[in-house]
């Protein structure tokens, strides 16, 4: 896989603002967005292979991998795939969310200084919305 770098930054740093944000925030994103928590959970194990590939690299901090690599369990634990229908209803069953807005926001702080990011328009690929 060919990585630039400062681009996957970019696009990680937008998925994890979206799991860091604040329920009510999700909520109102994953409406308008009619995101499905599949498509959530494909978006995280893309961006932890990126990130495994940057840590290689040198470009990601071994604690910002392990966030994400935990973040990637809980998805696995909420059996996300398992699920069909709108991540906002998925927001509002599973308390694991509570952990992964944590970790997403830990991440975040440790690599941009806040967690609160303005939450994307649109972000790649397209496969994450239906």
């Amino acid at each position: 896989m060919s990585l630039d770098i400062d681009y996957w930054e970019r696009w990680i740093a937008k998925l994890l603002a979206i799991l860091a944000a604040d329920a009510s925030d999700q909520l109102a994103w994953a409406n308008e967005h009619q995101v499905r928590t599949v498509n959530v959970a494909n978006g995280v194990e893309f961006i932890l292979r990126l990130a495994e590939e940057m840590a290689e690299r040198g470009a990601l901090e071994p604690e910002a991998l392990r966030d994400l690599k935990a973040i990637d369990r809980l998805f696995g634990e909420m059996d996300v795939r398992g699920r069909a229908g709108r991540w906002a209803d998925a927001l509002t069953a599973d308390v694991a969310w509570g952990e992964v807005r944590t970790l997403a926001r830990r991440i975040l702080v440790a690599r941009l200084g806040d967690w609160r990011q303005p939450l994307p328009h649109r972000v790649p690929p397209q496969q994450v919305y239906d």
